[in-house]
């Protein structure tokens, strides 16, 4: 037997021995045995140390549950009021005014504008005021390990997540995060900050807690790699004519890349209220008020849904922008 081949042996022997919690599944035990041996075989880490810190982890069964109820289950108008609210308005004209030259610096090198990365801010964390009550390694390793739905999904998470610890020379055992993983003041997953963040402020790290350089600068880098399109609108308001009825498909919370052109809408009896060259490409959206809500989503709209896949999601974070930027300027600045 080869040296790997004993070092995987002798990691998930080790990790065998350890009484696992009594709440824990069994597949949470042989998730991280197979996850330690994986971890070994394609990128070299130590066995016995991986085993050490995989059996540091814990299963939490409020995270199972979390899963059960995404904000995003709520209809429209529910949903909008958790986020647009007078405080979170409020605190984003404050963090606009804190960091105005970061906003500024980061609009010109990404074309992403001010109010948008402040309102994903504040629908992310209040600003940095909630981070997150779970240890990073818990959420993932209980979803990896112990939620069939999407295991695979955070178990690559997870390796990611490992991965970005030794890059950032983090203790993996200290970063907390949400339910789901998500992680620092714009809380991105394990693989979105390796692919997308950036060293904002120069000092050699990407540090999406403590640096607001680097997350102003990495919500804009995240856009910007996504398909925005600097200094063109997001969304306007639409309307079907009185007593037609919709002959088109509409998206509703699922997002849809631009799909159709504004004349085809006309036809449809759809009418945006905005003037746009007929040939204009966007997705009809359709949002569950007790009234149905129309709207027209451009592609900087669908560029904010790669952000979190939901219209909901990003007509709120649209809506908080536009919010903030009237406050701001309503206080005399610009």
């Amino acid at each position: 037997m080869n040296l790997t081949l004993r070092l995987v042996a002798a990691g998930m022997l080790l990790l065998a021995t350890v009484g696992a919690d009594a709440s824990e599944p069994a597949s949470y035990t042989q998730g991280g045995q197979r996850f330690v041996a994986d971890m070994v075989r394609e990128h070299g880490f130590d066995a016995a140390e991986l085993t050490k810190l995989v059996d540091q982890a814990r299963y939490r069964q409020p995270i199972i549950d979390a899963m059960t109820r995404p904000y995003e289950s709520k209809p429209w108008f529910r949903y909008r009021k958790i986020f647009l609210t007078s405080d979170r308005i409020d605190k984003g004209v404050a963090y606009w005014r804190a960091h105005r030259v970061l906003l500024a610096q980061a609009a010109a090198a990404y074309g992403v504008a001010p109010e948008i990365i402040v309102a994903i801010i504040g629908i992310e964390t209040n600003y940095g005021g909630n981070l997150g009550e779970h240890r990073v390694i818990d959420a993932l390793s209980t979803l990896g390990f112990s939620y069939p739905k999407r295991a695979a999904f955070f178990r690559k998470e997870l390796e990611e997540f490992l991965l970005l610890t030794q890059e950032e020379q983090m203790d993996p055992l200290a970063a907390m995060g949400s339910y789901a993983g998500a992680m620092g003041k714009p809380q991105f997953i394990p693989s979105s900050y390796r692919a997308y963040s950036v060293d904002f402020d120069k000092d050699g790290r990407r540090d999406l807690w403590g640096s607001d350089a680097d997350v102003i600068g990495s919500v804009a880098s995240y856009f910007k790699r996504h398909g925005w399109r600097r200094s063109e609108p997001v969304v306007y308001s639409a309307r079907l004519a009185s007593g037609s009825v919709l002959t088109i498909e509409a998206a509703e919370k699922k997002p849809v890349a631009p799909n159709i052109t504004v004349s085809r809408l006309v036809d449809a009896g759809v009418t945006v209220d905005h003037s746009l060259p007929p040939d204009t490409l966007g997705t009809l959206i359709r949002l569950d008020n007790p009234d149905d809500e129309y709207w027209f989503g451009l592609q900087n709209f669908y560029a904010i849904t790669r952000y979190n896949h939901s219209n909901l999601y990003a007509m709120a974070a649209f809506q908080l922008s536009q919010e903030i930027k009237r406050a701001f300027r309503g206080k005399g600045d610009s």
